[in-house]
């Protein structure tokens, strides 16, 4: 049986079954609510308004006439129905790191040039002796005598399409054809060959993130950036981190080829307007690498996943093969080679092996600290001849989700705090100069370090006791500190944190050092033989350093050693995309690292509740927060 679905103010109308959700069905009609939880129901966000019709709600019927707010990813039509999408469900356009230029106050570092050499994917025009009767030995014979010194081996392999027509190509092209080879195949495979002239061919790099996707699309032959594009993934209406992605295609019926068809939506709208925005052709991008942690990749390519969330947690595959665009559902070139990043263990994939590659942290002298901060807290320490890997499991709060008033960053997220002693006054900065409608990650910990500094929260993170402000309140969910007044806030009402929120964001930075420190006494070092600290990836570009060492996040080292690396992530991509000699340091960079399972061993349990303080049990690990105070 199916029904009718319409959406106000959208004005979309969408047929479904009744087995598919009001969540799964915005999504199909391209409208993406926010969500933490992967359909399980618990984190509130995607709540909509029944206008008309009746919905199945864990096995309760709600009808239309009382206008109920249900869950979008509870709620099953059971007839035609008419739901309204406030703005607060909306998973808005956020601020996507798109490359590594540098970004106002924060030095990034250079988009570093790539010269391209045996990219994934070359083309040459190549000249064959003409059969005749005394030479008249097969095609494929002469073309590979031919191609050989572009494939660097006349025993490539022949794509099985190209065959089948090769006879009436090389004849057409008298002989001189012009031929494409793809890289990263063993052995290399021939995918192309026509009448074509010498014309540019592109490739695109990708970073697939949980959060956000990036696609930049790059001149196979020059090396040369074309464009870049970058959005919200659209798997994340059904969980914000990969645990809840992970339960999502696991236990829901079709869960892991929706997740698959709608990260390949995302990656193929971007795709789209890339392509439309440079005048390139789809026929024209011959190639393509993709960087993302583990889960991401596994659910690009439809592999199961379960395993990974499970001890002893393990992935279907570190290093991937290489695959066609066709085989995996991307939009350009049918036998396009996909070369996926390898990736390190469970939790550290190919995002962060390109990262170091392309940071230099994999190749420098003195010990390095790289740190992806965000859902997964990825997190390496090493040099050139060394190197330790983990991921500490941050939790989403770093996204806004498990936050009272937490968004991603969007247009009205708070993204700088400051708070008068005593808690009376509060100057908010939200992103785009609007009215605030809710606090991001960045604003987060420059809010818990406002309030500590003001004394509103002591170092257990839990409210002073008598402050004399109006601020300071008791709310539904308990004791609260109001940020912004209704009549301040773009959503007419009260923007507020309260201690549950504090204890989220406490965890969140606790699991982040706990990561760090562990890897540090795991090598028999401490903080000061830190000798930079690198950080990668879109939310760390936007966040305060002295913040995030304020409450204890990142080791209290002098300011001068903190580099910001930008989107390393598509870094690393591309430069697979261009270098065979990068695909090799990235894949022996991979092999390089040794990962730490941070379960429930006791030396990080013990570093993680050591530091669910501000900043820390140890004071002395912060001599800068010290001297402030």
């Amino acid at each position: 049986m199916s029904v009718q679905i319409h959406f106000v103010p959208d004005n979309l109308t969408v047929r479904v079954n009744v087995d598919e959700s009001i969540l799964q069905a915005a999504a199909r009609a391209g409208i993406i609510l926010r969500g933490a939880c992967g359909g399980a129901g618990t984190c509130g966000r995607c709540g909509v308004t029944l206008r008309s019709g009746s919905v199945l709600v864990d096995n309760e019927l709600y009808r239309g006439d009382e206008a109920p707010t249900v869950l979008s990813c509870r709620a099953y039509p059971t007839s035609d129905v008419v739901v309204e999408i406030p703005p607060a469900s909306r998973l808005s356009e956020h601020q996507v790191l798109l490359d590594s230029q540098e970004q106002g106050r924060l030095e990034a570092g250079d988009e570093r040039p790539v010269s391209p050499a045996r990219p994934l994917y070359q083309e040459a025009t190549v000249g064959l002796t003409v059969p005749d009767c005394d030479n008249a030995g097969d095609d494929l014979a002469r073309l590979r005598r031919g191609l050989e010194p572009l494939a660097g081996t006349p025993d490539f392999t022949v794509a099985t399409g190209l065959l089948r027509d090769l006879p009436g190509v090389l004849r057409a092209a008298d002989w001189k054809p012009r031929c494409g080879i793809a890289f990263g195949f063993e052995p290399p495979r021939l995918v192309y060959a026509g009448t074509g002239s010498d014309t540019p061919c592109y490739g695109v790099a990708v970073d697939v993130g949980t959060t956000t996707v990036v696609v930049q699309l790059a001149n196979l032959n020059t090396g040369s950036v074309v464009g870049t594009r970058g959005s919200y993934n659209r798997q994340a209406a059904f969980g914000d981190d990969v645990i809840s992605r992970i339960i999502y295609a696991t236990e829901e019926s079709n869960g892991r080829e929706h997740l698959r068809l709608k990260v390949l939506e995302t990656i193929n709208a971007l795709l789209e307007e890339l392509l439309a925005e440079t005048g390139t052709t789809e026929q024209s991008v011959r190639a393509c690498s993709c960087a993302g942690n583990p889960t991401m990749v596994h659910l690009l390519l439809g592999v199961d996943p379960s395993y990974i969330r499970l001890e002893p947690y393990t992935p279907a595959a570190n290093e991937w093969p290489i695959l066609t665009a066709s085989e995996v559902g991307l939009r350009i070139f049918g036998e396009a080679p996909v070369y996926c990043l390898p990736g390190v263990g469970s939790y550290v994939g190919g995002d962060i092996s390109g990262g170091l590659a392309f940071s230099g942290a994999a190749f420098a002298d003195g010990v390095t600290l790289f740190v992806d901060i965000g859902t997964n807290g990825e997190i390496v320490l090493g040099n050139r001849e060394w190197l330790i890997g983990c991921a500490c499991s941050a939790g989403p709060a770093f996204e806004g989700a498990g936050v009272t008033c937490g968004m991603r960053a969007t247009e009205g997220a708070v993204e700088q705090v400051a708070v008068s002693a005593g808690g009376f006054e509060v100057l908010l900065k939200a992103i785009g100069g609007t009215r605030p409608a809710g606090i991001c990650g960045s604003g987060l910990i420059a809010g818990l370090s406002a309030l500590q500094r003001a004394g509103v929260i002591d170092r257990s993170g839990r409210f002073s006791p008598g402050l004399d402000t109006p601020r300071l309140r008791s709310g539904a969910n308990g004791c609260e500190f109001v940020l912004a007044w209704g009549s301040e806030s773009g959503t007419g009402r009260d923007l507020a944190l309260t201690n549950h929120d504090l204890q989220n964001l406490l965890r969140a930075k606790a699991a982040v050092f706990a990561g760090i420190q562990t890897l540090l006494r795991s090598v028999g070092l401490g903080k000061d033989d830190i000798e930079q600290v690198l950080i990668a990836g879109g939310f760390g570009l936007h966040i305060n350093v002295r913040d995030a060492v304020a409450i204890g996040m990142l080791p209290d080292l002098p300011p001068e050693r903190f580099r910001f690396v930008g989107n390393s992530s598509l870094g690393g991509a591309r430069l697979a995309l261009l270098s065979a000699l990068d695909r090799a340091v990235i894949e022996e960079t991979a092999r390089r690292v040794t990962y730490m399972e941070l379960d429930e061993t006791t030396p990080f349990m013990d570093e993680f509740m050591a530091a669910m303080f501000l900043p820390h049990t140890d004071i002395g690990l912060f001599p800068s927060v010290t001297e402030q105070e």
